[in-house]
């Protein structure tokens, strides 16, 4: 029954192997992988795995930011940066730092829809458009239900081109200065959308429909900074939506590279983080090719040891071996200790332990 298993193998051997090579590749996959939504490294619906490939599929260098760091490590005027909800506060100094991108001539998507954490960083940026707090609701032009709207007011620029509607999930809408310079609305709903204040699922007395805007360019100082009122027109699941994906490739075309800002996202894939840490930093570096390197000669010490340690007893008379054959193993190391005082008597020791087990095997086996 078991005929076809390989020599001096048995089926529990073989299912244990098994399982351990199971358990490894899902602790892999796990530290790899991430649940949260908006993640470059989720791949389910509500993750944004498939954003990263649309910055390479422009040609552009998809960057993963843990820190805000990057922005000073970067060209800004090839570099586009996209920050998705965060859920957690920039720091005043992570702040000057994206404010100083952009004032050098950077560009930064800020998505967002009900969020606390994005209306600081357009400030500190010095954009004006502001997002409403009430969900956006049309029930004229919507996709599956009316809270999910239908933006169909497409103005003709380069992010638009090839683009002839959005299409939002439980997003909200954009106060705009259309009065300012350099401030554009690209895209807005349909004239039958409205905010829904009291967030009861209907139009309301005080509840008026109109177009209101859901993405917006704005010119600060030498840099362009867009704001979208719906993150996740940019999750996997929302980029098969007609419009939504070719937006994302035309935001990313003219740029080298795309910098996917997770500094204040939680819940990053442990693998991931040790990753790009490694990338980021020269001394951990040398730290771990340090240790790699150590590992190796002390494995390999430790081997010669073990052979040069056979062979001598090896090489000892008939009745010197018989001898030792019968000795314990503090015996031994006491022996080999007198023949070379420069081994190392710990080192002896675990020798000598590796050794035991080997021939107990070997007798049991037998």
């Amino acid at each position: 029954m078991t005929d076809w298993l390989p020599e001096d193998w048995s089926l529990p051997q073989l299912l244990l192997i098994a399982l351990t090579l199971t358990v490894a590749i899902t602790g892999v996959v796990a530290a790899s992988t991430s649940q949260t939504a908006f993640s470059t490294y989720n791949a389910a619906w509500d993750g944004a795995s498939d954003l990263r490939d649309a910055a390479s599929d422009q040609g552009a260098e998809p960057v993963v930011a843990l820190n805000t760091t990057e922005y000073t490590e970067t060209d800004p005027n090839g570099t586009i940066a996209v920050v998705l909800s965060p859920d957690e506060p920039y720091s005043q100094r992570d702040r000057e730092r994206l404010a100083s991108f952009v004032e050098e001539g950077g560009t930064v998507v800020l998505a967002e829809d009900f969020g606390p954490h994005t209306t600081p960083l357009l400030e500190a940026i010095g954009a004006d458009t502001r997002l409403n707090d009430a969900p956006l609701r049309d029930e004229q032009e919507y996709y599956r239900s009316p809270a999910f709207p239908i933006a169909t007011n497409v103005s003709d620029h380069p992010e638009t081109e090839g683009v002839d509607k959005l299409t939002l999930n439980h997003g909200t809408s954009l106060q705009v200065d259309t009065s300012r310079n350099g401030t554009t609305v690209l895209v807005a709903s349909s004239e039958f959308a409205y905010l829904d204040t009291d967030r009861d699922g209907e139009l309301d007395d005080n509840e008026t429909l109109a177009s209101r805007p859901v993405m917006v360019r704005e010119s600060v100082d030498e840099g362009t900074v867009y704001v979208v009122s719906d993150p996740s027109i940019f999750i996997n699941a929302m980029l098969d939506r007609p419009g939504n994906a070719q937006l994302a490739a035309n935001l990313f075309a003219d740029y080298n590279t795309v910098i996917l800002d997770y500094s204040h996202v939680t819940g990053q894939p442990p693998l991931a983080v040790v990753l790009l840490t490694l990338q980021k930093s020269p001394f951990w570096q040398v730290v771990v090719t340090s240790v790699g390197i150590g590992a190796i000669i002390w494995g390999r010490r430790l081997g010669q040891l073990s052979r040069t340690v056979v062979d001598q007893l090896s090489r000892d008379p008939p009745e010197a071996q018989f001898a030792l054959a019968d000795a314990s193993p503090d015996e031994i190391v006491a022996y080999l200790n007198r023949r070379h005082p420069d081994w190392d008597e710990r080192r002896l020791r675990r020798v000598m332990r590796g050794v035991i087990r080997s021939d107990d095997s070997t007798e049991n086996n037998d």
